[in-house]
């Protein structure tokens, strides 16, 4: 970026006399930020030209002239932010401040939070990684899974946990259960403005059964057809009553067939990069429009450090806002979320059932949890999967011995190493050593030797439809065939599938609890501690609300414009 190696010169030179008036020549200024003296003199034209210095030169070689600095590097730096932000191009904005954090945390304040921009109100989160570019149907990330579904949409969808229309408007299932019937919306277009063609749909979805995760989350799909223009039909081996559900998760987001990066949803990918992703509002979008015109994640981690004293140091507390307004921000949305951490113990390994129940009852002791050194207020400890789906008591086995040596796997969210350290502790005491094999990813589809482990830690993102989303996890996850068996993992499965042909959702939801219930007993898993989700924000933002993915629909938020009302 050219204006940036300006700056850079130019911060060079201001730098030499700290801003201060001198009596300076082309030579010495040329030395000092490294170039020929002929640039340096194109440089100084520039620079007088953007208003950044006066420079009184005088007639001779090597003769001293009068510099004077009419403005800072900081200066110049928050003014070329704005330009970049007013062209529209804040992709390239990341690159003028590589600060370290003190100065990153001044210079970014005028920019961050509710702004309106050229006329239009755009919302700038800080956030405190990368995130991961989004390729359906595998998206692990928790806000990698918040942005997918507002970029790109299903047949159906979530609306407060139920499933409601999307693509389509309506749709029937035959009286044998056999045979679902998708009635498309006529008017429909990608985010290049093509019209969507049912064919592409059919197309699309065709890919996700096909794929490694769709075999499993639609295991009874038997084939796909368009019998008309605007009608998709799905035959099943077998009665599904929960497709409509499994068409709304995220595997099941329809992008175009050709070109990935393309949904239908309300928001458009403007920018992705690992400093800055840009969405914006999908102008011809089926449904109730966003009220905002952009939404920018600003990568910045250096912003999280905690001898700044900022907000938003965690993925489950947002902090949208200005660094200077962060006295200002008040919690508008919290919950406890419905998701947890937790642990399974391998039912293949050498344990017997009391060392397991002895496991179990000593992760769930009281008091485990909260002495973890983790954040106040961050977690808290489970005593059920669902609520009334309640952890059972594993009984008195104090005298129970436990092996020498165990293996405990365990892969993301940071809250597990100190859970891991903890139990290695704990077991100590009890004469076992804990070996940990920590998985640096979010989920164990790509671990090697998990099959090894002993015991195994983990998070379960709970989103929409609670009791779904369970029986979703027990079909896709690696980790039950790992740790079930082959006898057990079969039978579990029949289970599964004996439930989803149930057309009363009370009655697959009551089974479903008994199959957790048998998992339980039995010590194979049992949850450790829920996290607490919260979203603060400064005054300026409204239409903030926590969804169950600890996220807000950014299509409901909002910024009041810069009026004074009366």
């Amino acid at each position: 970026m050219r204006q940036l190696n300006r700056l850079n010169q130019f911060q060079r030179l201001w730098y030499a006399s700290q801003g201060e008036r001198q009596l300076t020549s082309v030579t010495e200024m040329a030395g000092r930020c490294f170039c020929s003296e002929r640039h340096m003199r194109t440089l100084l034209g520039q620079w007088q030209h953007q208003g950044w210095l006066s420079w009184q030169a005088q007639s001779g070689r090597g003769r001293r002239g009068e510099l004077r600095f009419l403005k800072t590097p900081d200066l110049i730096r928050r003014e070329l932010l704005q330009q970049q932000l007013a062209l529209g191009q804040p992709h390239h904005v990341l690159e003028l401040i590589n600060l370290e954090p003190a100065q990153l945390s001044q210079l970014l304040k005028p920019f961050m939070g509710g702004q309106w921009q050229d006329d239009r109100p755009t919302l700038r989160i800080p956030y405190y990684r990368p995130l991961d570019r989004l390729h359906l149907p595998d998206v692990p990330g928790r806000a990698e899974q918040h942005l997918a579904r507002q970029i790109y949409a299903g047949l159906t969808r979530f609306v407060d946990n139920k499933v409601a229309p999307d693509l389509a408007h309506h749709w029937q299932c035959s009286a044998d259960g056999l045979s679902w019937f998708f009635f498309l919306r006529p008017q429909l277009y990608w985010h290049n403005g093509e019209r969507v063609a049912s064919l592409q749909l059919l197309h699309r979805l065709q890919q996700i059964r096909d794929s490694e995760t769709g075999r499993k989350l639609l295991a009874a799909v038997k084939s796909l057809t368009l019998p008309q223009a605007l009608c998709l039909r799905i035959d099943l081996h077998a009665p599904d009553s929960w497709l409509p559900y499994r068409l709304a998760t995220v595997p099941c987001l329809l992008a175009h067939p050709d070109e990935e990066k393309l949904g239908t949803g309300p928001w458009r990918i403007a920018v992705w990069s690992r400093e800055l992703i840009r969405i914006e509002n999908h102008e011809r979008y089926h449904d109730s429009h966003p009220l905002m015109q952009a939404v920018e994640y600003w990568i910045t981690p250096q912003l999280f450090d905690r001898a700044l004293g900022n907000s938003c140091r965690h993925p489950v507390q947002i902090a949208i806002g200005q660094p200077d307004e962060l006295a200002q921000l008040r919690p508008v949305s919290r919950r406890l979320s419905l998701g947890f951490c937790y642990m399974a113990i391998n039912q293949k390994a050498a344990l017997t059932p009391q060392q397991r129940h002895k496991l179990m009852g000593l992760v769930q002791s009281q008091g485990m949890i909260d002495s973890l050194p983790l954040q106040e207020g961050l977690i808290a400890p489970s005593h059920e999967i669902l609520p009334g789906w309640k952890v059972p008591d594993y009984g008195d086995n104090e005298a129970v011995t436990l092996p020498a040596t165990l293996h405990l796997y365990y892969h993301l969210p940071v809250e597990l190493h100190a859970m891991a350290e903890k139990l290695k502790s704990v077991l100590a005491e009890e004469g076992c050593e804990l070996s940990l094999h920590f998985h640096a990813g979010k989920t164990w589809q790509a671990c090697e030797g998990l099959e090894k482990a002993d015991l195994i830690m983990g998070d379960r993102l709970i989103g929409e439809a609670p009791e779904f989303t369970l029986e979703t996890w027990l079909r896709l996850d690696r980790l039950w065939p790992a740790i079930l068996g082959e006898v057990a993992w079969t039978d579990l499965i029949t289970a599964l599938g004996s439930l989803q042909r149930s057309s009363s959702e009370r009655n697959r939801h009551g089974a479903l609890q008994q199959v957790f219930h048998r998992l339980m007993s039995q010590a194979v898993i049992t949850p450790l501690f829920n996290y607490r989700y919260q979203i603060s924000a400064p005054p300026g933002v409204e239409g903030i609300a926590l969804n169950a993915r600890g996220w807000f629909d950014f299509s409901r938020a909002w910024i009041p414009p810069p009026v004074a009302i009366v």
